[in-house]
C-alpha cells in the first residue's frame, strides 16, 4: 500500500468509495474543487492501481482539520485508516501544524474508537451539527509533534 497525493484521475475510484461509505456522499465535482484549494490537502492509500482509501483536510494557522476519510468497505480493518492518518498528520506536523481536529457523527462509534486510539479526544459537542438529519457531532482534538530533525 502506497499513500500518496489524491490526482484527478483518481476521482472515479474516490466517488465510488464516498458514495459506498458516507451517509450524504460528497459529488465528484466537490472533490474537483477541493483538489484546487490552496490550503486543501487531499491523500490516497493506493494498492496496484487501486483506490482503498483517502482523506482530505484543511490547513489553518497551525493547525490541520480533518474534512473527510474513508475507506473502501472491502479493505476496511487493514490499516488502510491509520496510514492515511498517519502520513497526512505527519504532512501536517512538518508544515507546522500543532493541532490536528474534526467533527464526528456521535453514532459513528467506529470512526470514533479509530480516532481515540489514533489519539484525539472528544472536547465538545455540536448541537445538530449535521444538515442531513440534525444529529450532533463529536468535536476531538490531538496534539500533532513534529518529528525530530
Amino acid at each position: 500500500m502506497t499513500i500518496r497525493p489524491m490526482l484527478a484521475e483518481d476521482l472515479d475510484q474516490v466517488a465510488a468509495i464516498e458514495a459506498a461509505a458516507m451517509p450524504t456522499p460528497w459529488s465528484k465535482e466537490l472533490f474537483e474543487a477541493e483538489l484546487k484549494r490552496d490550503l486543501a490537502r487531499y491523500f490516497v492509500a493506493e494498492d496496484s492501481g487501486r483506490v482503498l482509501g483517502f482523506l482530505g483536510y484543511w490547513e489553518a494557522p497551525g493547525e490541520a482539520h480533518l474534512i473527510t476519510l474513508a475507506v473502501d468497505p472491502a479493505a476496511r480493518r487493514q490499516g488502510v485508516g491509520k496510514s492515511l492518518m498517519g502520513h497526512a498528520f505527519s504532512y501536517a506536523a512538518k508544515k507546522g501544524a500543532g493541532l490536528a481536529t474534526l467533527e464526528v457523527r456521535t453514532s459513528n462509534e467506529g470512526a470514533q474508537r479509530l480516532y481515540e486510539a489514533f489519539g484525539f479526544r472528544t472536547v465538545a459537542i455540536r448541537k445538530k451539527y449535521y444538515a442531513d438529519n440534525q444529529e450532533d457531532a463529536h468535536v476531538m482534538l490531538m496534539e500533532l509533534s513534529p518529528e525530530p530533525q
